[in-house]
């Protein structure tokens, strides 16, 4: 057996227990969602005897999902394309505008990654209160803040790679600045533009913290915020827990599915010259 056959059968044998482990958690999720509350503590590593697909269905009544999976939806894609639309025109000026004060602004954008949340929560959010924008608008405006910092940084490498000719002969037809950014270069971000969807997206969806700290009215919460109806004080309802995050996971997959390819070309963009 040649060494080339050897080194490749070692590698397949190292990734099959790679994606053995990274599928465990989905495993014990949707395999214990399927339980009774006694066989989780009992077995939560077998398969179970008997299916309780009521688990899903009290979840879900519990949950209030329709209503909560709409206000996540919502935060969730309004904010993204908030995120995308902003950041992308952002990075695109402090790309083609070449000076120091662009370049400054590139560095503090992202110096901005580093600083961590917990560090500004508290006057941030005292500071929005001041203001009344502790509702769904306020938490919108400050995942843009948040999430903008790496948007912009992931826009900007990928601009200085596309042609000024572009530009120039877009202007010479006739565009604006405008028209040059949305109909000639935003269309050329698109595998860029689905990363930063599918990372935002994500992060978003699973978020806690700041949902926890801006929305304070009844009717309005998150799926995350709402999770925690199933752990009180005294007991924890594992089994309808469990059912309710493999219910609210559903749709970030289902979305990473259809966006795939598109995330592979943003992945090894600019990668080959």
């Amino acid at each position: 057996m040649s060494s080339t056959k050897k080194k490749n059968i070692i590698l397949g044998i190292l990734g099959t227990i790679l994606s053995l482990l990274w599928l465990s958690p989905f495993y014990l999720m949707v395999v214990n969602s399927l339980k009774t509350k006694k066989e989780i503590f009992e077995s939560p590593l077998k398969l179970t005897s008997g299916i309780q697909f009521e688990n899903y269905k009290q979840a879900a009544e519990n949950l209030n999902f329709a209503q909560t999976f709409t206000n996540s939806i919502i935060i969730t894609v309004v904010s993204v394309i908030i995120i995308i639309v902003f950041s992308s025109m952002a990075a695109y000026a402090l790309s083609r505008v070449k000076s120091k004060v662009s370049s400054i602004i590139f560095f503090v954008f992202v110096a901005a990654m580093l600083i961590p949340f917990q560090a500004v929560m508290i006057p941030l959010v005292s500071f929005f209160g001041k203001l009344g924008m502790l509702n769904r608008p306020g938490i919108m405006f400050l995942y843009l803040g948040f999430g903008s910092s790496m948007a912009i940084f992931l826009y900007h490498g990928t601009i200085n790679g596309i042609s000024r000719s572009l530009d120039e002969a877009a202007i010479i037809d006739g565009c604006n600045r405008f028209q040059v950014f949305w109909y000639i270069i935003f269309p050329i971000l698109k595998p860029i533009t689905v990363t930063v969807a599918i990372l935002n997206t994500i992060w978003i969806w699973n978020d806690y913290l700041l949902p926890s700290l801006v929305i304070n009215k009844l009717g309005s919460e998150t799926i995350p915020l709402k999770m925690f109806f199933f752990f009180g004080e005294y007991t924890k309802q594992w089994h309808l827990a469990l059912a309710g995050l493999t219910i609210a996971i559903i749709p970030v997959i289902i979305f990473y599915f259809i966006a795939q390819k598109q995330i592979i070309k943003g992945i090894t963009a600019g990668s080959v010259k």
